[in-house]
C-alpha cells in the first residue's frame, strides 16, 4: 500500500527549486552575454532540474541539519541542497546516454532533444554524436556548478561531498559492467544497488546536513545516520527496481519506461533473486533479460517468472525489513524529536511509493 508524501516535503522542495532557478538564471544571463548560443545548454539544464522529482536528497540533508541543531534558514544549507540536485541532474544526463534512454519523467531525454535539433537544422556531422556530446558537457556543467555551491563548507562536509561524488561514479561503473557481464549474483547486485543510488540518495545527504550543522559531533552523528541511511537507501533502490519491472507507464515517474531495466539487463537484486530460485525452464525465460528487442509479450513472460519464483514477494519482505531496521535506528539517534518523526515519515513514504 502506497503512503502519500509527507506534507512538509513540498515546502522543502519549493525553497530548493527557487534557489536553483535563481542560480541557473544568473549563469544563463552571464554566458548568454558572451554568446547567445550558450543560452540553450543552460536552458536545458534549467528545464531538467525543474521537470519534477521529489527532492528527496535535499530533504534528507535538511532533516539531518535541523535535527542536529542547525538554523533552517541557513544559506549554506540551501546551497548544499541545491548542489545535491545539480549532482543528481548530472548523473541523470549521463545515465540516459549510457543507457540509451529516450524518455525521462515522461519527456524526451536531453540527448534525444539535441539529436532532433541537429537533424531538423540539417547541421554537419553525425546527429547522435552531436547530441550525446552536447549533453555530456551539460552534465559536466551541472557537476561543476554543484561543486561551486559547496564552496566554503567545513573540511568534514567537504570530505563527505568528495567521497559521495566518487561513490556515484563507482556505482554507475559497476552497474554498466554488471549489465555487460550479465551479472546475476545477489551480493554483487546489492553492492551496485547501494553505490549507484542508495548511498547518495539517503546516507550521504544525511551526513552532509549533520556535518554542516554540528561538525564537532560528526563522529557520533555520522555513525547514527549510517545505521538509518544505509538500509533505507538499499530499500529505496530496491523499490525503484520493482517499479522499473512492474510499474505502470501511465503513472510511473521514476524516470524511464517500464521494462527498460529488463531490456538493458540491469544487475538488480530482484533479478538475482529470481535467477537463484528459477527452474531450468524459468531460467531460459530469464536469460532473455538484456535483449534490447524484448516485446511487451516477452516482458510479461519475464515478469510472470519473477512472480512465480517468489522473488518479488521475497524482495518486498526484504524492503519492509530494511525500513523497520532504519526506523528503529533513527529512533535511537541524538537528533531532535521533530527530525526523528519526519525521517520516519520519509522512510515509510519512499519504501512504499508507487512512482
Amino acid at each position: 500500500m502506497s503512503v502519500n508524501p509527507p506534507i512538509w516535503l513540498k515546502s522543502v522542495a519549493t525553497r530548493v527549486e527557487s534557489r536553483l532557478r535563481e542560480f541557473l538564471q544568473d549563469e544563463q544571463d552571464r554566458w548568454s552575454g558572451l554568446d547567445s548560443d550558450l543560452s540553450v545548454p543552460l536552458g536545458e539544464l534549467t528545464r531538467l532540474v525543474g521537470a519534477g522529482g521529489k527532492r528527496l536528497r535535499p530533504a534528507f540533508c535538511y532533516l539531518a541539519f535541523v535535527g542536529a541543531g542547525g538554523n533552517e534558514k541557513s544559506k549554506q544549507l540551501l546551497d548544499t541542497q541545491a548542489a545535491l540536485e545539480l549532482l543528481h541532474a548530472s548523473a541523470l544526463l549521463h545515465d540516459d546516454i549510457i543507457d540509451g534512454s529516450s524518455t525521462r519523467r515522461g519527456e524526451p531525454t536531453s540527448h534525444t532533444r539535441y539529436i532532433a535539433k541537429h537533424l531538423d537544422s540539417k547541421w554537419a556531422g553525425e546527429a547522435r554524436r552531436f547530441g550525446e556530446g552536447a549533453v555530456i558537457l551539460i552534465g559536466d556543467l551541472a557537476f561543476v556548478y554543484a561543486d561551486q555551491l559547496m564552496t566554503g563548507v567545513n573540511s568534514i562536509t567537504s570530505k563527505i561531498w568528495n567521497e559521495m561524488r566518487i561513490e556515484v561514479n563507482i556505482g554507475q561503473y559497476l552497474d554498466l559492467l554488471g549489465s555487460a557481464q550479465r551479472e546475476r549474483d545477489l551480493a554483487k547486485a546489492e553492492r551496485v544497488c547501494r553505490y549507484k543510488s542508495g548511498k547518495y540518495t539517503v546516507e550521504r545527504p544525511l551526513h552532509l546536513g549533520a556535518s554542516l550543522a554540528a561538525p564537532e559531533q560528526a563522529d557520533v552523528l555520522l555513525e547514527q545516520l549510517s545505521s538509518f541511511g544505509l538500509p533505507l537507501g538499499d530499500a529505496f533502490q530496491m523499490r525503484d527496481d520493482v517499479l522499473g519491472a512492474f510499474g505502470d507507464d501511465s503513472t510511473n515517474l521514476t524516470g524511464k519506461p517500464i521494462g527498460d531495466d529488463l531490456r538493458e539487463g540491469k544487475p538488480t537484486p530482484l533479478l538475482a533473486m529470481a535467477c537463484e530460485r528459477a527452474t531450468v525452464a524459468q531460467r531460459e525465460v530469464l536469460d532473455r533479460v538484456g535483449d534490447q528487442q524484448l516485446s511487451q509479450q516477452d516482458l510479461a513472460k519475464i515478469q510472470q517468472v519473477i512472480v512465480d519464483t517468489g522473488a518479488l514477494e521475497a524482495l518486498e519482505t526484504k524492503i519492509s525489513s530494511l525500513v523497520e531496521q532504519s526506523i528503529a535506528a533513527i529512533a535511537q539517534s541524538s537528533l531532535n524529536e521533530t527530525a526523528i518523526k519526519q525521517l520516519t515519515e520519509l522512510a515509510e513514504f519512499i519504501a512504499t511509493r508507487d512512482n
